[in-house]
């Protein structure tokens, strides 16, 4: 079931998100909603909250990033069928140099920034089995985890921008909501004034 994704505004995007068992209620159905939402908005990440969920649970599929022309043989390959479900996340590390890639978000429709992060994380989660793995990960794959990780501990991209770019996108963040912004899936914006999304 494709449900509709919570726009920029709403508390639960802002809340560190809580730890969950292997007896989560209905976890099986989140997991497959949760892809299918994501597909259905031509995401390459999508984390629960982001679904209204306090949960430590996101997703990742990199392909749409393997056509890319700019990459190597090796980098696409790489990224190519990268999917996976990250449960109980905790980032154990962050190493090398901080480049910047030009993000945007589900959650903020139609707004993009250039986000500075490090080029590889050691991370430690739970696959969709609750198997423990620790996994270091690279580039783009990273910086997607990262984006994907950020969205459990309550963190935003466009918190991660200048005091300045801020100023310059907060009319769009604004209108986003309030529902005044045009995309081509499900949203679920914040209650302004009597307004109901």
């Amino acid at each position: 079931m494709i449900l509709p994704i919570v726009a920029y505004g709403d508390p639960v995007l802002k809340k560190k998100a809580k730890d969950i068992s292997e007896e989560h209620p209905d976890f099986k159905e989140i997991l497959e909603n949760m892809w299918e939402t994501m597909y259905n908005a031509s995401g390459v990440g999508l984390a629960a909250p982001q679904v209204g969920l306090p949960i430590r649970v996101f997703l990742v599929d990199t392909t749409p990033f393997s056509d890319d022309p700019d990459l190597s043989a090796e980098e696409s390959a790489e990224l190519d069928g990268f999917k996976k479900a990250f449960i109980n996340a905790q980032i154990i590390e962050e190493n090398g140099e901080e480049w910047a890639f030009n993000e945007g978000c589900l959650s903020i429709p139609n707004v993009r920034e250039d986000v500075f992060r490090q080029e590889e994380v050691v991370i430690r989660y739970l696959d969709e089995n609750f198997k423990e793995h620790t996994d270091t990960y690279h580039g783009l794959i990273a910086r997607v985890i990262q984006h994907e990780y950020d969205h459990i501990e309550g963190v935003l991209f466009t918190d991660k921008i200048s005091s300045l770019k801020k100023r310059l996108i907060k009319g769009k963040l604004t209108n986003i909501s309030k529902g005044k912004t045009n995309v081509d899936y499900r949203m679920r914006f914040p209650e302004v004034k009597g307004r109901r999304s």
